[in-house]
């Protein structure tokens, strides 16, 4: 009888010297394939232990923000400070796949954990790192920071207000699946050539390769973007928010304007689609204001939740506005959550998002951990 299928990382080592989110993240990623990740962490612990919103009981170093990007790893203590954690370090690095640091510019080499130190130890060695501004700058990188420098905030408002931060740290995320892809990619190089590779990343690069049309339309158009709270600069009506009688509140997503036509027909309002200042997006781009106005007073008199279903019938993109707590307990997020093991109470969020039958989904992962709880169990054999 043919074996089950492993999942696709299962003979990977990974080796997480990083702290705080996004290296964290693409530790997860590949404990979720199959991968062992070792969490090497300071006598402090990941600062982000600490991280906790007002609800949250003291006495845990297990925070949200910590589990957040910390499921199916093993946490030990090393101070690489000390001749005796460094010399570990190398041991644990001669037997990794990939190492994942974040340090600042200069820091690793001050350590004697950078990629040209470790590679001697293992010439096979795959290392990524994560910075704020690249090699060659001091600065440090933190998300809030990177929004507002790479132009996110400034888009982030409405016409008029004040620039907004992202609810999530987006520049973060970005740079993890940066280093996701650039990893892969030197993992595929690897076994074509059987050498290592340094992966560096930066959270700048990540921050403007994701502006995408954005960028585009200065660097061809010859146009400064600017705010238009959740519209889009070149879509309408995609992205605004309306309040329906019912209290619903909605946003439409109307890229063609076969599907303008069909939100009129639902609105009872076939003549505006007849309009010529509404009759293609080209026009409906240049009387935003008037056709927004519209939309708001005739959505404000119909009930969200009826009309959202009659969307959906005519194949109109629309949503209603949900709260996370509402997001995730909604049948379609199932599939996302990690099951709760019998030794934490709490669900988590699977940071890999795709699925294939040519591999098997890992059910279930250990919970995050305690600041060295696998010190004393894991260390002395994974130094044998």
């Amino acid at each position: 009888m043919k074996s089950a299928p492993a999942p696709p990382f299962a003979d990977l080592v990974i080796l997480e010297l990083a702290t705080v989110l996004a290296g964290p993240q693409v530790g997860q990623f590949f404990a979720e394939l199959g991968a062992f990740v070792l969490k090497v962490e300071p006598p402090a612990g990941d600062v982000t232990r600490t991280w906790k919103t007002a609800a949250e009981p003291a006495e845990t170093d297990i925070s949200a923000y910590f589990s957040s990007s910390n499921w199916g790893k093993k946490s030990i203590v090393l101070d690489l400070r000390t001749p005796a954690g460094l010399a570990a370090v190398y041991r644990l690095a001669a037997r990794a796949d990939v190492v994942l640091a974040s340090y600042k510019p200069g820091d690793a080499e001050k350590l004697g954990v950078d990629y040209d130190t470790l590679r001697q130890h293992n010439p096979e060695l795959i290392y990524g790192h994560l910075s704020g501004y690249g090699p060659a700058s001091p600065r440090a990188g933190y998300d809030a920071v990177l929004q507002a420098e790479a132009g996110f905030m400034h888009l982030n408002a409405l016409p008029g207000h004040a620039p907004q931060k992202m609810p999530v740290a987006l520049i973060d995320l970005l740079a993890a699946h940066q280093l996701k892809e650039g990893l892969l990619t030197a993992l595929y190089r690897r076994a074509c050539t059987g050498e290592g590779a340094l992966v560096q990343v930066s959270l700048l690069d990540s921050a403007l390769a994701s502006l995408a049309n954005q960028a585009a339309t200065f660097l061809v158009a010859g146009h400064d973007p600017q705010p238009l709270g959740s519209g889009h600069p070149s879509i309408v009506p995609y992205g605004t928010v309306y309040r329906a009688a019912d209290g619903v509140q909605l946003i439409l997503a109307v890229g063609t304007d076969r599907q303008f036509q069909q939100l009129c027909a639902a609105l009872s309002r076939a003549e505006w689609a007849a309009e010529p200042r509404f009759a293609t997006n080209e026009a409906r781009v240049a009387h935003r204001a008037e056709l927004e106005a519209l939309l708001h007073a005739r959505i404000g008199e119909v009930n969200g939740a009826e009309l959202l279903r009659q969307l959906e019938g005519l194949g109109v993109p629309a949503g209603a506005v949900r709260t996370v707590g509402e997001a995730l307990t909604h049948e379609s997020a199932g599939a996302m959550l990690l099951p709760a093991p019998a030794d934490f109470a709490h669900q988590g969020v699977r940071t890999v998002a795709f699925r294939s039958p040519a591999w098997p989904e890992v059910a279930a992962l250990s919970a995050p951990p305690l600041l060295g709880q696998h010190t004393a169990a894991e260390l002395p054999e994974l130094l044998r």
